[in-house]
């Protein structure tokens, strides 16, 4: 045995005892770190296998974007362990059955490249999964599907931005531009009305009362 084929097997051991610990783990940070884990031994079975484009993405884009989003999350949120253990067991046997058909599938497609004679498995260049191979893949071949993919992608982060930007009504912010904008006019209205004489030394209240006429009461009848 190599070392090449000591560090697969080493890798593949570490990736498959972190799988499991993401699911068997009663902390949900301890099964977020173990993914983490995860993500990294599968980054190093793809460097190994000469695909270090895929290795790079998994290790930039999940590990450090998408894990580091979970884990905030998760240590943010007030999550009742007790209360997410309480159906477990009712759904294991389904999640069990979903398990077992997912793992034949994979096998059913594996082992078929295992059992082919040679002479039927394609011959394959020793740059495959090289990063300058991928890019001329894709910017010559599947140049458009790239285009498409790119399209959609900045479709969904417009659609989100959209969907939950929320303005608040009660906010005392002052737009910049409506301040530039603004006139004298707009600051001070002036307006005229006619005066309204009342008598000299009254006040306003007290003229009113002057000015209404009363009913005479019984006793000065």
């Amino acid at each position: 045995m190599d070392f090449k084929t000591f560090l697969f097997y080493a890798f593949s051991v570490v990736l498959v005892i972190a799988a499991l610990r993401v699911i068997t783990a009663r902390n949900p940070v301890h099964s977020a770190l173990f993914l983490v884990l995860a993500f990294f031994s599968a980054a190093g079975i793809w460097m190994l296998l000469k695909a270090e484009f895929l290795a790079i993405v998994l290790v930039l884009v999940y590990v450090g974007a998408v894990m580091v989003l979970f884990l905030f999350v998760v240590m943010m949120l007030d999550i009742n362990l007790d209360k997410l253990r309480e159906g477990f067991w009712g759904y294991f046997p389904l999640a069990a059955t979903v398990g077992v058909i997912i793992v034949l599938e994979m096998s059913g497609v594996l082992l078929r490249g295992f059992w082919a004679p040679e002479s039927e498995v394609p011959a394959v260049s020793s740059n495959i999964g090289n990063t300058k191979e991928l890019g001329k893949l894709i910017y010559t071949q599947y140049v458009y599907a790239f285009e498409i993919a790119a399209v959609v992608l900045l479709v969904a982060i417009v659609a989100a931005v959209a969907l939950t930007l929320r303005r608040r009504k009660d906010t005392k912010a002052i737009s910049p531009s409506a301040a530039v904008k603004v006139q004298s006019g707009d600051r001070v209205r002036l307006v005229k009305m006619a005066a309204e004489a009342k008598p000299h030394g009254l006040s306003a209240a007290a003229a009113a009362v002057v000015a209404t006429p009363t009913s005479a009461t019984p006793e000065a009848k």
